[in-house]
């Protein structure tokens, strides 16, 4: 592989200097190796020959076997077009060419046989392909069984490198594959029956069958993401142990007090289980850095906060951030209300606070009076000094920047234990990678007394019927979210607005009061809506995505979405958390146009079917993919997955996970000989990465 390296593109034989340019700045291909890890997206079965008779509506690209009968030109100038009649014997065809006609019609001859590769498309009754590939019958180069079909750009295509193209350069390299050093030791190849890198390299571009080409992405997805989880678990070890952390060694007064006398309610066999976990990190004397993943109403807020009164009772103070204003005043109004009681000093710092107020909490923080602040960015300004900061929790972290949160954990001399909360349930096979370098707890349990959410889809030919079904909920004197995607009518499309929807609502419950939030209001203007909605003033709240988090009224027991074929699953999940609060049951409507492809109607179905927000998750992920998650990790480890599948290859996630934890539990420094070809690959996999993993 080393020379296959050190070998430019231009040099191999088809390519050329010109060639090589464009395959550099196109594809990022520098070296011959760089063009062997250019992967096939999919394969076409070249073994089969199709009849031209038996075609069919949406056939996939495939192959006819014939002649060609005449060749005519249409049009002029840049509408010129070539139009050659082809027939298998069972019917005839047009194949059309719009660039290269000169070399084209004199390239082909009608009456000798040719193969033709390509989609076939009806228009009036006949069918055609555009710009086939196509090989002498007789040529003793033709395409056989699999043959891949590689990602260009359309700058490639308008100069005439086509998929046929890389792969006739990549054949001529795959003689040399042969020679490729394995950098896997061979016991890790044995034990798990995995093809050599050469045979894989030289399987994945053509394969002998399917079982081949499955055996070889498997070897190559294998050693991409065990690399990955050897970056990622080599930091998180070698952070672990470099920064250490406050010893909470002792269970005290605030904690005990506040379990006895003001426990909300019986905590849950999943809550019991993740405070052991965190009791059992903080107590190690290193620092602590956790992802605690919780569906909506799960009880993650109570969870955090018997945790930062674990800081309390020895001797420090804690700190929540959220990204709003909303969210960190509903986790205000929450711990307030459930630990101001036993004592427990409370301060609520936003970018609103008056500068009056705001003084006095820098300066009760940098006593030592103040316990728990509670805010948003404005905790991690320069001029917010703790005198002992020892635990931070921070809430919907992905919302944050990696900087930033660093510059939370940095205000004390030594390292405050982190919990990451999230009410985004993450699959866990993403989680390990997106979030490898901290510990994951799950809270996989409602507390007692919660309902799942009924939810339904709806078509516009329904709406009075469900407009009657909220009526009846108002009635019954509780409270309806309603969701619009837009906030203004917007003539390009026929989506629903919240401006003609809060008009709407209004003439169709005229009994009840209509408050209104979106993002663009002013933050007064729009607390004092949402106060309306929170004291049970307004019955109905009609609102954007604004509400998506931080809204918490157990009385509302009805949601509707509209237009919900435009939002995400995770979206409409997030959104459907704001009823079901309560204990009463509650709904959530999703509404829907009739007319929707069908991958949309199949998101629509995941969220009628569940309720569990790690099905949805794992329902969004493969419909979705992991999106820029592949790109740059959150964990800092920046890399390019070539082959393999955050969303799709959670096995062979899992099945690396364990590997490498297994090699660096042998050796944590990847130094022995036997390693040399793994640390090698490493270093070229992450030469342009950087090293966030001392960022929580």
């Amino acid at each position: 592989m080393e020379r296959l390296r050190n070998t430019d593109i231009k040099y191999l034989k088809g390519v050329g200097p010109k060639r090589g340019e464009l395959l550099t700045k196109q594809l990022g291909i520098h070296t011959c190796a760089d063009l062997l890890r250019h992967y096939p997206d999919h394969y076409v079965d070249r073994s089969k020959i199709y009849r031209i008779a038996d075609f069919c509506d949406e056939m996939p690209a495939l192959q006819v076997k014939g002649r060609f009968v005449s060749f005519a030109t249409q049009g002029e100038g840049a509408k010129m077009r070539l139009i050659g009649l082809f027939t298998d014997g069972t019917k005839a065809m047009e194949v059309v060419w719009f660039k290269r006609i000169k070399a084209i019609r004199d390239s082909y001859l009608p009456g000798t046989e040719y193969i033709l590769f390509g989609k076939p498309s009806e228009f009036n009754g006949r069918w055609s392909m555009v710009h086939p590939e196509i090989d002498r019958a007789a040529s003793p180069n033709l395409a056989t069984g699999l043959r891949g079909v590689y990602p260009l750009t359309e700058t490639l295509r308008n100069r005439n490198i086509t998929s046929r193209s890389i792969y006739n350069m990549v054949c001529a390299l795959l003689p040399r594959c042969a020679d490729i050093a394995d950098p896997l030791p061979a016991e890790i190849r044995s034990q798990l029956r995995l093809m050599s890198l050469g045979d894989a390299l030289r399987a994945v571009h053509a394969p002998a069958n399917n079982d081949e080409l499955q055996r070889a992405r498997l070897r190559l997805k294998f050693e991409e993401l065990l690399y990955l989880q050897l970056n990622i678990l080599r930091y998180c070890r070698e952070r672990s142990e470099a920064i250490p952390g406050f010893r909470f060694s002792r269970i005290g007064e605030y904690f005990n007090r506040f379990y006895n006398e003001c426990l909300p309610f019986e905590l849950t066999g999943a809550q019991k289980r993740v405070i052991k976990e965190i009791r059992r990190d903080v107590g190690t004397g290193k620092q602590m850095n956790r992802l605690l993943q919780g569906d909506v109403g799960s009880g993650k807020t109570l969870v955090a906060l018997l945790c930062m009164l674990m800081a309390l009772d020895n001797g420090t103070q804690a700190c929540l951030m959220a990204p709003t204003e909303i969210l960190a005043t509903q986790h205000f109004d929450t711990i307030s209300s459930l630990a101001a009681k036993i004592g427990v000093n409370i301060k609520l710092l936003t970018g609103s606070t008056p500068k009056k107020e705001r003084d006095l909490i820098h300066s009760a923080l940098a006593d030592g009076s103040l316990h728990i602040l509670i805010g948003t960015h404005a905790v991690i300004e320069d001029s917010v000094q703790f005198r002992n900061l020892g635990f931070v929790v921070i809430d919907e972290q992905h919302r944050f920047g990696v900087a930033q949160r660093a510059r939370l954990w940095k205000k004390n001399s030594v390292a405050p234990h982190i919990l990451v909360m999230t009410a985004t349930p993450i699959p866990r096979t993403l989680a390990m990678t997106v979030y490898g370098d901290l510990d994951v707890s799950v809270i996989d349990e409602l507390p007692p007394g919660r309902k799942p959410v009924h939810t339904m889809l709806r078509y516009e030919e329904s709406r009075m019927q469900v407009y009657r079904a909220i009526g009846a909920q108002l009635k019954q004197g509780r409270q309806a979210y309603i969701v619009y995607p837009l906030i203004s009518e917007n003539e390009k499309t026929d989506l629903k607005s919240l401006e003609e929807g809060y008009e709407h609502i209004r003439e169709m419950f005229p009994s009840y009061r209509v408050a209104y939030v979106h993002g663009r209001m002013k933050p007064a203007e729009k607390d004092a809506q949402m106060n309306l909605f929170a004291s049970g003033e307004a019955r109905i709240l009609v609102a954007t995505t604004v509400i998506e988090v931080g809204v918490n009224v157990p009385n509302a027991s009805v949601m509707l979405i509209e237009n919900a074929e435009r939002f995400g699953l995770s979206q409409l999940h997030q959104l459907r958390g704001r009823v079901g609060r309560g204990a009463d049951q509650s709904y959530c409507v999703l509404m829907s146009k009739a007319k929707i492809a069908k991958d949309t109607r199949r998101r629509l179905e995941v969220m009628t079917s569940t309720t569990d927000g790690f099905v949805v998750a794992e329902a969004d992920l493969k419909m979705r993919g992991p999106g820029d998650l592949e790109g740059t990790l959150q964990s800092g480890m920046a890399v390019d997955l070539r082959i393999a599948s955050l969303a799709t290859d959670g096995q062979i996630v899992q099945l690396a996970r364990d590997c490498a934890t297994k090699i660096l539990d042998y050796d944590p420094t990847l130094s022995s000989p036997g390693l040399y070809g793994v640390r090698k690959e490493m270093a070229l996999m992450f030469d342009k990465s950087h090293d966030w993993s001392r960022i929580s």
